[in-house]
C-alpha cells in the first residue's frame, strides 16, 4: 500500500500542477501544500531518518529564495515558486536536485522559445482560438506557463530518487 502511495501522490499532484498552469495560467497553492503534505506523510510512513528529513529540506531552502529573486524580477510567478520549492522538497539536496534544476531550465527555455516562436509567426484557426485556454497561450500578453517545465523536469527526476529506489526494493 504504501508503495502505491509513492507511486500515485507525487505524480499525480506534479501532473495535476502542470496540466493546472497549461490550462488557467495558475497553479493554486493547495497543489503545493498537497505536496508538501504528502512528503510529510509518507516520509512519517516510511520511517524516514531526521538527517534525511533534514536533507529534503535544505532541497526547498536551496530553491526556494533564489526562485522568489526570479518572482521579485518578475521572471517567474508566485505560484511556479512554491511548486517548484514543493518538488524541491521531495527529491532533496541531492546531485538529483542539480539534474531537475538543469531540466526545469531546459524545458523552460524551450516552451519559452516555442511559444514566443506560436505567438509572432502562428495565426490560430477561428476553431481553436475559441479554445480559451489555447489563445491565452496565443496572446503575446500572456505569461509562460512554467509549471509545465516544472512538472515535466519533476516527473522525469522523481524516477531517480530515493522514493522511487524504495518502490523498487519492495518489488
Amino acid at each position: 500500500m504504501l508503495s502505491a502511495a509513492l507511486l500515485v501522490i507525487f505524480p499525480m499532484l506534479v501532473a495535476f500542477g502542470g496540466a493546472s498552469d497549461l490550462l488557467t495560467m495558475t497553479i493554486r497553492n493547495r497543489v503545493s501544500i498537497l505536496l508538501m503534505a504528502g512528503f510529510a506523510a509518507l516520509a512519517l510512513a516510511t520511517g524516514l531518518p531526521l538527517s534525511a528529513w533534514g536533507s529534503h529540506a535544505l532541497g526547498l531552502l536551496v530553491v526556494f529564495p533564489v526562485c522568489f529573486g526570479f518572482f521579485a524580477a518578475g521572471w517567474m510567478g508566485g505560484g511556479d515558486v512554491k511548486f517548484i520549492s514543493a518538488i524541491s522538497l521531495w527529491i532533496g539536496f541531492s546531485p538529483e536536485l542539480a539534474g531537475f534544476v538543469l531540466l526545469v531550465s531546459t524545458y523552460g527555455m524551450l516552451l519559452t522559445l516555442g511559444l514566443l516562436f506560436m505567438r509572432t509567426s502562428l495565426v490560430l484557426p477561428a476553431s481553436l482560438a475559441r479554445q480559451e485556454w489555447l489563445a491565452r497561450l496565443h496572446d503575446q500578453k500572456s505569461g509562460i506557463p512554467y509549471g509545465v517545465a516544472i512538472a515535466v523536469a519533476g516527473l522525469q527526476i522523481y524516477p531517480m530518487t530515493s522514493w522511487f529506489q524504495q518502490i523498487s526494493q519492495a518489488y
